[in-house]
């Protein structure tokens, strides 16, 4: 973990947990329920209470946030404003709209691109400027760290222009609810990703039914178990690999680390999807659903439908359907698909293996609308053994950023590839590593399968249920408390 997100005071920490979570609650249902004028009340407590959570680990960047909040409400008031329906009023609506979403699209190509792209630059620069003096032409390369989460609240204000601007919903004229919307802690830093339709009824009134409250703290401890007790566990086995370096590793084990990560990532994101979730219910919110049994997906266009919704969902309506969507062609709807593509990779994050990864979905899904991408989904076998030879090496892109790093691990999976090193295998290792980590991966397995979800669900109603999420909870604060790794991997995108 970085001492960037170790500031931070993630969901799964004591910190969160024991400190920030019962204050924040307390002082948010001190606030008397019923009428119009407490939800405001309540509304400017969660804003508050969001913005000290993100100062928490990054408080310069506050400013960043609300700056952007404050110029996108300028710029969609003045949009809204504007009911002159003459060529000269519509031509003000769209310079309003177009210097939200430069200034938009242009803070996050700063913070989270520039220095990937003027790097890139100037190795092109110096690779041209061996023939002459090119190399004077070199430019600095910014610096700037990565405000955490920039993605995420950045994508929800431009889908909040978008759809102001294409008249599908009156804006909001109060900048209190339209600040608490883009800073509600619980999904601030990664997600879900959510759209102002979803939590407008509850910002202008909400009721929390203890019902209601109660589904979100156990919705909570489901997250939080599955972000400590199985993503944080196998996790380390990839976190060994980095260690003992990929030239020392032995192919089985290769393939073990890339499925370690696989589950790592998966129970990461899905655990603190869930933990969002939950608060949100606590608070009398109800998010959305960012996932849904991915990793039984039988081809990689199942695989996206259910692996982070409210992404595919927010590239669908903002990216592809304005494109053209399927309505412009077979070579129209080819330019629509790899453009979506390369810009999920480039969300992710700047640099080649994330442009790599975006672009092999790309031709995977193009590879699955031929006849035999259709005949594979139809052999229930065949497309088990693809999506199981798929999703860990499509995560091993994803998981290594560099590329030379990349194609050595690549000859460990698949060691009849050619290498030119000498590889120092200790004998066993997939053996020894597969004790370590067998109960690791057990659950890890077990809680991939919907069946196996669905037969637990049926126990954890009743003093029954309750007993076992107690055990659950009291079982992640034991590990948290013996200090194991805790990162959240998706805050560095």
């Amino acid at each position: 973990m970085s001492s960037r997100e170790a500031d931070f005071m993630i969901f799964s920490s004591l910190e969160f947990i024991y400190f920030f979570l019962p204050v924040f609650l307390l002082l948010y249902f001190l606030v008397p329920w019923g009428k119009k004028w407490s939800t405001t009340a309540a509304n400017f407590v969660l804003f508050a209470g969001s913005l000290y959570f993100y100062a928490a680990g990054e408080p310069v960047y506050v400013f960043l946030m609300l700056g952007s909040i404050a110029i996108n409400y300028i710029c969609v008031y003045r949009i809204a404003g504007e009911r002159n329906l003459s060529q000269r009023g519509k031509q003000r609506r769209k310079r309003w709209f177009t210097l939200a979403l430069v200034f938009n699209l242009s803070l996050l190509f700063l913070f989270k691109y520039a220095h990937f792209f003027v790097h890139e630059l100037n190795r092109l620069l110096f690779f041209i400027g061996k023939a002459g003096d090119l190399d004077m032409l070199l430019l600095p390369e910014p610096s700037l760290e990565n405000p955490v989460g920039i993605s995420f609240y950045t994508f929800q204000l431009l889908s909040y222009v978008i759809d102001v601007y294409y008249r599908k919903y009156a804006p909001e004229r109060n900048v209190l609810k339209m600040g608490t919307y883009i800073t509600m802690f619980p999904q601030l830093i990664a997600g879900p990703i959510v759209v102002w339709p979803e939590v407008r009824e509850q910002m202008n009134e909400r009721h929390i039914r203890p019902e209601q409250f109660d589904r979100g703290v156990k919705t909570f401890i489901l997250g939080l178990g599955a972000k400590v007790l199985i993503a944080n566990r196998i996790g380390t086995l990839w976190t060994d690999l980095i260690r003992i370096g990929y030239d020392s590793v032995s192919t089985p084990l290769a393939w073990m680390g890339s499925w370690a990560y696989s589950f790592q990532i998966y129970f990461d994101f899905y655990g603190y999807s869930l933990m969002a979730i939950g608060l949100g219910r606590m608070l009398g919110f109800e998010l959305p659903e960012n996932f849904r049994d991915p990793y039984v997906s039988r081809s990689a266009t199942e695989f996206w439908r259910r692996w982070h919704i409210t992404l595919g969902r927010w590239f669908k309506e903002y990216l592809y359907i304005p494109l053209g969507g399927n309505r412009c062609g077979k070579l129209g709807n080819l330019r629509n698909i790899f453009l979506v593509w390369l810009f999920t990779g480039l969300w992710h994050g700047a640099a080649w293996n994330f442009l790599i990864w975006g672009l092999l979905f790309f031709l995977l899904l193009m590879l699955e609308r031929s006849p035999l991408g259709k005949r594979l989904r139809g052999n229930a076998v065949a497309s088990r053994i693809y999506m199981l030879l798929l999703i860990p090496l499509s995560w091993t892109v994803f998981a290594i950023t560099e590329l030379d790093k990349l194609g050595l691990y690549f000859t460990r999976l698949f060691p009849f590839l050619p290498r030119d090193y000498v590889s120092n295998v200790s004998a066993g290792d997939w053996l020894r590593y597969g004790k370590t980590y067998a109960l690791s991966f057990l659950p890890a397995i077990l809680f991939c399968i919907p069946a196996v979800k669905h037969f637990l669900e049926k126990f954890m109603h009743g003093i029954l249920g309750t007993l076992l999420y107690l055990l659950i909870f009291f079982a992640a604060m034991y590990c948290l408390a013996l200090g194991m790794d805790n990162p959240f991997l998706y805050y560095r995108f």
